[in-house]
């Protein structure tokens, strides 16, 4: 990953700080992955002051991210939908700033087209090819780390229609974890549908334990975790762009203090 950049702790020309915010692995190409990908942005948009800030594990984590801001940011979740991070970890680290940063939370990233993008592109780096003679027996699996909270299924299965759609073939959501179905229970169902030649489609951002499991039982092949595909970082402009349009910025002591979420742009 390129060095952290430093800027100035204050908006530049009058625009709010982008912070990505990641999850965090103990995968180190998970870093540089997404490291890869805030350059890509920052290169699409050198007029930004974007900065990165991690929910776990990686540095720099949010806290010391914010720690360092002064004004208006606008944090950007590198996650693919809602759940427990979107809606409770990311909306505590800014209420935990204090006063000197005031901030909208944008929407994660999926579901969404560019989405789509990203993930056939990866399929099709890893050899996707719909031939037409195989097409009845041809199908993806969407593996996603899954998650508690209903609303990330929902969010996971959009995107899977929407895959779906622009392949021209079945695709299944699966989880690796707290959901399911899981990914050899998708297999095994669309084993049952006379579906054998089975991609996995990497519903993650970067590498990790979990990317890596699912794409480890893939009867036919793996495609890579969408990382810093130009979609990717059209889509983190956008969902920035987005909360500026849709939410008022919040600094200082506000209800996220009191166990209600802040408003997310959806």
């Amino acid at each position: 990953m390129a060095e952290q950049r430093q800027h100035s702790t204050d908006t530049v020309g009058g625009r709010p700080v982008l912070v990505a915010v990641a999850h965090g692995s103990r995968d180190p190409g998970a870093l540089r992955t997404v490291g890869a990908l805030v350059d890509r942005v920052r290169a699409v948009r050198p007029d930004l002051d974007v900065r990165l800030g991690h929910i776990e594990i990686d540095r720099p984590l949010l806290p010391d991210t914010l720690a360092e801001l002064r004004g208006d940011a606008v944090l950007v979740p590198l996650l693919l939908g809602r759940g427990h991070h979107v809606t409770y970890d990311i909306p505590q680290a800014l209420a935990a700033a204090g006063g000197q940063v005031r901030a909208r939370v944008a929407a994660p990233l999926g579901p969404h087209p560019l989405l789509v993008e990203a993930l056939h592109g990866r399929l099709v780096e890893a050899g996707w090819r719909l031939d037409p003679h195989a097409a009845r027996q041809s199908a993806v699996v969407l593996a996603a780390a899954g998650s508690r909270d209903p609303a990330s299924a929902l969010d996971t299965r959009r995107t899977a229609r929407l895959l779906g759609e622009r392949l021209g073939v079945p695709v299944l959501a699966a989880y690796a974890s707290a959901a399911s179905p899981s990914v050899p229970e998708a297999l095994r169902a669309l084993a049952a549908r006379g579906r054998h030649r089975v991609a996995i489609a990497s519903y993650f951002t970067a590498p990790g334990r979990f990317a890596a499991q699912s794409a480890a039982q893939a009867p036919w092949l793996a495609a890579a975790p969408m990382g810093a595909h130009p979609a990717m970082a059209r889509l983190v402009l956008h969902r920035y762009a987005q909360a500026l349009a849709r939410t008022p910025a919040v600094g200082g002591p506000c209800p996220v203090a009191a166990g209600v979420p802040a408003r997310v742009a959806v």
